[in-house]
């Protein structure tokens, strides 16, 4: 039995534990933090004109703290949208239809595009107010979070074992039930992961979160990304070095207080009757389970839970015939209405172009999304090559993901635009050709979707498997045949689809890179919607974000949707 068991059942009977004043510890900590990093948020927004950011190394703290609240208040929103728009797609058959390509175009379009549009409506929320901007800063990192880790549940909802299913028809659990006793602890362990790449991934946007801009003014929150902005714009480079330590610091700390005991707690639902040799720990979990007043918390919690589902059930009307009628109107009701937006989009976007475009203008947009199609294949298969076998090699050794997972997270968090100068510096220096070596630049952030599913898939395979192959002595390609490769590979998709959508968006900065006087371009599109942004030209802007969704749209329906169902046919346990 894990410590972790024995704390919590040691918790539950009572008796005194050692680990109360950690816990206690832990909660007074966290109420603090809240309480340091929210202050000021009502404040007029005129606070902050009179008080800037300074490249201060010791206002780094208050910083770190404030951009951190932010990323973890866009992880919760994902989460949000992760069980109710994944579950909604993965439920009904009808609204999947519509709901997946339109994530596809969503993980696709630019992000900045998101904050052009939606800024104004976040700042109406609290006219005049710090508050306002703050929900467009997480707004922002919400877009940056919630597209893998709705790909990832939905993988999961789609790949429940027959087994457990029956189980559930046995027990004749409801559907709320079904969710939170079934579905959500099965597809916690992949979803933890894509977790932390989205943690990682928003530290990439928090330099374009924290400068909001409303018409000709911005308005720039406290948070490392303004720290970072401001040095990059100084070229202050102990000031940049100062901001990547702080960066380290923070991870290291969220790591062990928040995914670490995150991972220890989701490995008790990996689908296997035997666990593997060995579990991943955390001191954080630990102490919580130890403590008798987390103990007693949760027993209240669970019994309010209870009596909340009591109550749902024996609501007038919960469990009558039309029950099932209903729903399934509210379901065409709503794929309804969700394609008719996609109509009225279609159509607003025709008009709007065809005045100013000709067909000429579309042909050279879908020749420069050819090019761009190309580089991400090239980039999303050498990444594989890569990162396959070394996520299979850690999620296999849960004691090897432990020292992993913080440098992991570092380096999916540390900003990819920082090693940019870097790259324009060799290009020139060398004379290389920027049409192939600005491309890498493209998959710098993107690439750890890959490692981090692959991770979570090595990491979910049943203990069985493993005794299997050891007792019959499987080795080499076999093994990656046969075992390897079909464990990790409904994963694999989910994090090179999710890779593959990143590499697109990030090609509008990487595919057109500057440092000081040195321009460099490579022929994409890119480089065309960059170019076209900073002319101002809205309707080239407009018609390269609907070329890359339409390309986006047709790769995914013609490669990696199909290979997605395959997998998940032709792979899944059960």
């Amino acid at each position: 039995m894990s410590t972790t068991r024995t704390a919590w059942s040691t918790a539950s009977r009572g008796a005194p534990s050692r680990f109360d004043l950690i816990a206690l510890v832990l909660v007074i900590g966290l109420l603090a933090f809240l309480a340091a990093t929210s202050k000021g948020v009502l404040a007029p927004i005129t606070t902050l004109d009179t008080s800037p950011v300074s490249l201060n190394p010791w206002l780094l703290p208050g910083y770190v703290a404030r951009t951190t609240l932010r990323m973890l208040a866009g992880l919760g929103l994902s989460l949000l949208f992760t069980f109710t728009y994944a579950t909604w797609a993965a439920k009904s058959p009808r609204a999947g239809r519509i709901l997946i390509p339109v994530l596809d175009v969503l993980q696709s379009v630019p992000i900045l595009g998101f904050i052009s549009v939606t800024v104004v409506f976040f700042m109406s929320l609290a006219p005049g107010r710090v508050l306002g901007a703050e929900f467009a800063a997480v707004f922002a990192i919400f877009t940056s979070q919630a597209w893998n880790m709705a790909f990832s549940f939905y993988q999961s909802l789609r790949t429940v074992p027959a087994e457990l299913q029956e189980a559930a028809r046995s027990f004749r659990l409801s559907g709320w039930s079904r969710f939170w006793r079934l579905e959500v602890p099965f597809g916690m362990p992949p979803l933890v992961w894509n977790m932390m790449m989205s943690m990682s991934g928003g530290w990439f946007f928090v330099v374009a979160s924290e400068a909001i801009s409303v018409g000709p003014t911005t308005v720039t929150l406290p948070g490392i990304g303004a720290y970072i902005d401001l040095a990059i714009r100084q070229k202050d480079l102990h000031a940049v070095g100062y901001a990547i330590v702080a960066m380290l610091a923070v991870i290291l700390v969220y790591d062990q207080l928040l995914f670490r005991p995150l991972v220890a707690w989701s490995d008790r639902f990996r689908f296997e009757s035997e666990p593997g040799a060995s579990v991943p720990g955390s001191w954080v979990l630990d102490a919580l389970a130890g403590s008798r007043l987390i103990a007693r918390t949760l027993r209240r919690l669970r019994a309010f839970g209870r009596m909340i589902g009591t109550a749902l059930r024996l609501a007038p009307g919960a469990n009558s015939a039309d029950t099932p009628v209903s729903a399934a109107n509210l379901d065409r009701f709503a794929t309804a209405f969700v394609g008719a937006l996609l109509a009225l989009a279609a159509w607003q976007a025709v008009r709007f172009l065809a005045p100013e475009l000709g067909l000429e203008d579309i042909g050279t947009t879908l020749g420069l999304g050819a090019l761009t199609a190309l580089r991400v294949f090239v980039l999303i298969a050498l990444a594989s090559l890569v990162w396959v076998p070394i996520g299979v090699y850690v999620g296999l050794r849960p004691k090897v993901a432990g020292v992993v997972q913080p440098i992991a997270q570092f380096l999916a968090a540390f900003p990819a635009n920082l090693l940019f100068p870097v790259a324009v510096a060799a290009i020139v220096t060398f004379r290389l050709n920027p049409n192939i070596w600005l491309s890498p630049l493209m998959i710098l952030g993107t690439q750890w979707y890959i490692l981090f599913n692959v991770i979570a898939g090595a990491s979910a395979m049943p203990g069985e498997m493993r005794h299997v192959s050891n007792n019959f002595h499987v080795r080499g390609w076999l093994w990656w045949r046969k075992i390897g490769l079909p464990a990790v590979m409904p994963f694999y998709v989910t994090g090179a689809l999710t890779a593959s959508g990143g590499s697109w968006n990030a090609a509008i900065v990487a595919e057109v890179a500057s440092w000081g006087d040195e321009h460099l371009s490579a022929t994409g599109l890119g480089s065309y919607i960059a170019t076209a942004t900073t002319e101002g030209n809205f309707h080239r802007i407009v018609l390269g974000v609907v070329t890359m969704s339409l390309y986006v749209l047709l790769i995914n329906r013609l490669l990696w949707r199909p290979l997605y169902y395959y997998a998940e046919r032709k792979f899944r346990l059960s």
